[in-house]
């Protein structure tokens, strides 16, 4: 019996079958490994008689077929002859007769679709964010958003005045945006108008939910990446997440159930880390006791989630957006995401963010414990405007929204953002339809 068991590195086979070149084509695309052949599955020798044939037509197949050369040596062991071959990884893609096999744990998997591209990529050292994208040039590009980032690094420092006084085209390639004459794929996601046209994926998806089936309402986030962030924390923490209110002597003060700084920085690691190949966006789920961030970027070859938080953080799936993300001032330094996402919870409330991976990362703010839950003790978490609402359908409970408006002086938007808020509170609820219909105050003793 070999004195090792079968493992990522290592595959035991009885007899040699020609489809076993597949399995010599997913090593040869990973991290290398040895193949035995006359060895069974629980590393017992058994021993082959065409031992002889195959010492010479397993490196011609191989070289035919693979086009790679591998190193084929007869073993014996009490007189049971067997073959070991060794298997280097190769620098660039290998092919078996048009597909690519990949090695991984103690698989082997035909690369298709999302993870052939990157690992083409990978092979050709870059990644993602760096492919060109034809047909946009630089006077494409948003100058709103240019003039976006350039406040914004101009702020922090982090990159010379005289790079950010350069027109479009220079600032382009001094943060390395050009592959030949190409624009990067990260141009388009942090300066183009509509990134959606090249990246069908690069939004964020909001939604609010009573339980795991029964959405209440929903938001997208669009536009160029760099201000998503901004646009998606002002509209968690105006919209879907209630502040508890409290007063020090007349001062009224309020307190959100998760950190900001907290929330924003998982908000800018999902961007940094999200495989854009996949076709889901970032998705945030807010629930009465918790809050939810999913992104879809891969664990580094061998990860475990248990790696990751060990480790506190890997190096960007992004590192060209990660890049600009940092002079622009959205981060103090790269590789400890989770480090400061715990840290700022942990500051905030006591309350530490659980992380798990399921087709990406999840992190996990719950808020159950911090006071009473969102929607506990309702009238004390009403803004004035909502007040004011209510007051006004107090008086007349089929007063339209448009009226409302009008009286309070707020936009329709926010009167019905503010109903809607009071609708999830359960205070607040339409009788009939929009025209004919009525309001109710569920309980106006609150």
């Amino acid at each position: 019996m070999l004195k090792k068991d079968e493992n990522q590195d290592i595959e035991f086979k009885q007899l040699w079958k020609d489809e076993y070149l597949k399995w010599i084509c997913g090593f040869t695309n990973a991290k290398g490994g040895t193949i035995y052949i006359g060895v069974d599955d629980s590393g017992c020798i058994v021993g082959i008689d065409n031992y002889k044939k195959l010492l010479e037509d397993i490196p011609n197949k191989v070289l035919d077929v693979l086009g790679v050369i591998v190193d084929v040596m007869l073993l014996d062991e009490d007189g049971k002859k067997y073959i070991e071959i060794k298997i280097e990884p190769y620098p660039y893609p290998v092919s078996y007769k048009g597909q690519y096999h990949y090695r991984t744990g103690s698989t082997k998997k035909e690369l298709k679709g999302a993870s052939l591209d990157k690992f083409l990529l990978k092979k050709q050292g870059k990644r993602w964010d760096g492919v060109p994208v034809p047909y946009v040039d630089v006077e494409q590009l948003d100058n709103g958003a240019i003039e976006f980032f350039k406040e914004k690094a101009l702020k922090k420092r982090r990159i010379d005045s005289d790079i950010l006084d350069e027109d479009n085209k220079g600032l382009i390639e001094k943060l390395h945006l050009f592959e030949g004459e190409y624009l990067k794929r990260a141009s388009v996601l942090l300066f183009y108008k509509d990134p959606e046209k090249f990246v069908t994926n690069s939004y964020i998806k909001i939604g609010y939910f009573k339980s795991d089936s029964d959405l209440i309402y929903q938001d997208t986030i669009r536009g160029n990446i760099l201000e998503q962030v901004d646009k998606c924390e002002d509209l968690i923490f105006t919209k879907y997440l209630s502040a508890l209110i409290s007063y020090d002597g007349m001062q009224r003060v309020e307190s959100f159930p998760i950190s900001q700084l907290a929330f924003r920085e998982a908000i800018i690691n999902a961007i940094v880390h999200k495989d854009y190949a996949d076709e889901a966006p970032i998705q945030i789920s807010v629930y009465d006791d918790k809050l939810l961030i999913w992104n879809s970027g891969e664990l580094p070859e061998n990860w475990t989630i248990d790696t990751l938080l060990k480790k506190h953080s890997s190096k960007p799936y992004n590192p060209i957006l990660a890049n600009v993300f940092f002079l622009a001032g959205y981060v103090e330094s790269w590789g400890r995401g989770i480090e400061k996402i715990t840290h700022e919870s942990k500051l905030f409330n006591n309350i530490e963010p659980k992380f798990r991976w399921d087709s990406g990362l999840w992190v996990e703010f719950n808020f159950n414990k911090v006071g009473e839950k969102v929607g506990e003790k309702v009238g004390e978490n009403l803004t004035a405007n909502q007040l004011n609402i209510l007051e006004k359908i107090q008086v007349n409970h089929r007063i339209s929204a448009i009226k409302l408006s009008e009286i309070i002086g707020i936009s329709s938007r926010k009167v019905e953002e503010n109903i809607k808020k009071m609708k999830m509170m359960g205070i607040l609820k339409r009788v009939g339809s929009a025209k004919g219909g009525h309001w109710e105050i569920l309980n106006e003793s609150k």
